[in-house]
């Protein structure tokens, strides 16, 4: 019976800890821009010229 009181104990820390981080990375802006990446790929990128030496 111990052993099982553990096991939720560990399970529920684990969980909490997720869960702290889960609102800390929302509230830290890292889901806010959702759209960008999906079309990033689908832009070429602008080619450097090299400007001719005088």
């Amino acid at each position: 019976m111990l052993i099982i009181i553990l096991l939720i104990s560990i399970s529920l820390t684990i969980a909490i800890f997720f869960l702290v981080a889960f609102v800390w990375s929302m509230k830290s802006g890292q889901f806010d821009d959702t759209y960008g990446p999906s079309v990033r790929m689908l832009f070429e990128d602008k080619k450097k010229t090299k400007s001719p030496k005088p």
